[in-house]
């Protein structure tokens, strides 16, 4: 998958990020004024996109092991499936239920978190919120087992973090939501970038030798 996808999807699902960790953003410890105040926020935001590059990781081994068994093409079609029959049965992107033993504890140590000041607090923080469950980085992570192996996975989630950072980062610096009406607006494209993201997976899987937009993934395989 191409990285432009990763970014975008993270830069329009950012406004879906808002309204989930927002109040999260906002409530962000300080661990000092001016500069210190800004490293801050920024260490959050770039420990959210350290465990996205992980979930990468993961996903891409998975995926690797599909692609060596020849079965990735199949892999991409049927997840591209899966986005686009998402879109028409649910108006939400938060399709798991999320395990409540193991949210309560992440949200346990967040709590105990938000209580000191300082940056490695603030980072784990936000490696603990990359880990709460999320409709919007499990699309993401679908499309990240697509790319062929852990390193291409890693990077594509990496991208995908990279689009959330300017809103979310936003929010944390200057102590204000987006106003809900706005982002009901803005949040209208989030449908549209599913959609071109299902139909890029699917054509992907159909491997029709088109360099970056459908690989011969068949041939990928057999070279392995």
């Amino acid at each position: 998958m191409e990285l432009w996808t990763a970014f975008l999807l993270g830069l329009v699902g950012s406004l879906h990020c808002a309204g989930m960790c927002g109040p999260l953003a906002l409530a962000l410890p300080s661990p000092g004024s001016g500069g210190a105040h800004v490293l801050g926020r920024v260490a959050y935001n770039l420990g959210r996109v350290a465990t996205y590059g992980l979930i990468g990781v993961v996903f891409g081994l998975f995926g690797r092991a599909l692609l060596l068994a020849g079965l990735q093409r199949w892999l991409s079609i049927a997840l591209g499936v899966a986005l686009l029959g998402g879109l028409l049965t649910s108006r939400h992107l938060a399709w798991w239920r999320p395990v409540t033993s193991i949210v309560q504890r992440l949200k346990s140590a967040m709590s105990a978190l938000l209580r000191r000041r300082s940056l490695s607090s603030l980072a784990l923080l936000g490696l603990l919120n990359g880990l709460l469950p999320c409709g919007l980085v499990y699309v993401a992570a679908a499309a990240a087992a697509t790319t062929g192996g852990p390193g291409a996975a890693a990077v594509y989630m990496t991208a995908f973090g990279a689009g959330t950072i300017p809103l979310m980062l936003g929010i944390g610096l200057s102590g204000k939501l987006i106003p809900p009406a706005v982002r009901l607006k803005l949040a209208r494209a989030m449908p549209a970038t599913v959609f071109v993201l299902g139909v890029l997976l699917i054509v992907r899987g159909l491997s029709l030798g088109i360099p970056y937009l459908s690989p011969d993934l068949t041939a990928a395989s057999c070279c392995h």
